[in-house]
């Protein structure tokens, strides 16, 4: 009733006449502004890894989006319908397309018809009204427009079909198994599904574009001259301490969804809560998510333990020995909650012959935490030693003979 009552007052802001045109009017994902001023839950989720959260969803998972480590998941595989977590999968297309420079955000799109026909969520899009692609992405990533998403999605691939079906050919390369769309703004459609894991997958391939945190992190913008205002419905974004995105989503089947990232400490994690009964129920949900992974695990980092001088032999080189260097400190996740003891296994290669080229490969570092490998660190020659040859050994004769 709350939130049918919120649209209603938003609907009638934007056709009541001059008066309330002269204000911004709010333009909302969800319409449910209501409890956007209230803060989280502060209780902090104390669980220990192995335990299970109090996560009021249908399904919750967690990832560090880096290694793609799972750090929690309940029910992570039931498919259901997504609502507007759908766009992430649509930003990971348009991401890419204008990483290889399909667009800018400075390029102009101008609206079809069909673009202003989807309704649900919006900026009230006119055929024929022209916006940038920086705008359109505020819309889609703060306000989680339809019509916003659509004419994106139209400029990428010439129509929401044939984007439709780039989504779900990128999400199969991603190993998104279960999951199908049928549109690209998350509207509830028949076969239109996906999972709380390849959600995650969707997310963390996401959040690997700069770009999009300069929209995800946003808590309030406008658009039009002002005379539109967007307010992110991730109440994350406000209330909590490393956010940096991502998405929200709900309708009728899908219930209250949410995709959250944060970074904390060079610790990035993705928290997905799919189908809880109430909004506060996906905020707080992602908070114990997010909570317990930046409880419980961090980035280890470890330094080669090679000597500055190291040497290791070459065969049949105008040098008998190449200098050894090591790649930059190997970082891993590890649990705050066990101290890990880290052995350094160094080989280097086999009968190691001449030529040898500087920054080639010439052996390894193997990482062990216990009997499991957890990384390994490149080894590779500080210095070019080219191959003996007759004319090389020559004049070395040539040298020593001159300087008796």
């Amino acid at each position: 009733m709350k939130k049918l009552l919120c649209c209603f007052l938003t609907l009638l802001l934007l056709f009541s006449g001059s008066t309330a045109r002269a204000m911004p009017v709010t333009v909302s994902s969800e319409c449910d502004l209501s409890d956007m001023d209230a803060p989280l839950e502060s209780v902090t989720a104390s669980a220990a890894v192995g335990q299970k959260l109090d996560i009021k969803a249908k399904s919750a998972f967690l990832i560090e989006p880096v290694t793609g480590t799972v750090l929690y998941e309940d029910n992570a595989d039931e498919v259901v319908p997504p609502a507007s977590i759908t766009k992430i999968m649509s930003l990971v297309l348009i991401m890419e397309a204008i990483d290889r420079g399909q667009l800018t955000t400075e390029t102009v799109i101008t609206a079809s018809e069909h673009a202003c026909s989807m309704g649900g969520s919006q900026i009230w899009l006119e055929p024929g009204e022209s916006m940038t692609v920086d705008d359109l992405l505020k819309a889609t990533v703060i306000a989680s427009a339809n019509d916003a998403t659509v004419a994106l999605a139209e400029t990428v691939a010439g129509s929401e079909e044939g984007f439709v079906a780039m989504m779900n050919e990128r999400a199969k390369a991603l190993g998104m198994t279960k999951s199908h769309f049928v549109n690209c703004t998350g509207l509830d459609a028949d076969g239109h599904v996906m999972t709380a894991h390849d959600v995650g997958l969707a997310a963390a391939e996401l959040i690997g574009h700069p770009l999009i945190k300069n929209y995800s992190t946003v808590w309030m913008d406008t658009l039009r001259d002002g005379k539109s205002e967007l307010v992110n419905t991730n109440k994350l974004v406000r209330f909590y301490k490393g956010t940096t995105g991502l998405k929200t989503g709900t309708t009728s089947q899908a219930g209250y969804c949410l995709a959250a990232s944060a970074e904390r400490d060079g610790l990035s994690l993705v928290a997905v809560i799919m189908g809880g009964e109430t909004s506060n129920d996906r905020f707080n949900g992602a908070k114990k998510l997010l909570d317990f992974g930046f409880a419980n695990f961090s980035f280890a980092t470890v330094k080669p333990n090679l000597a500055a001088d190291t040497r290791v032999a070459v065969r049949n080189g105008t040098k008998k020995t190449v200098k050894v260097t090591a790649d930059k400190p190997f970082s891993f996740l590890s649990k705050k909650t066990k101290a890990q003891k880290i052995e350094q296994v160094i080989t280097y290669n086999k009968n190691l012959q001449a030529p040898v080229k500087k920054g080639q490969q010439i052996g390894r570092i193997d990482l062990y935490s216990g009997k499991e490998c957890v990384g390994t660190i490149p080894l590779y020659a500080g210095e070019t030693v080219l191959r003996r040859t007759f004319g090389t050994m020559f004049g070395w004769l040539v040298d020593g003979l001159l300087t008796l």
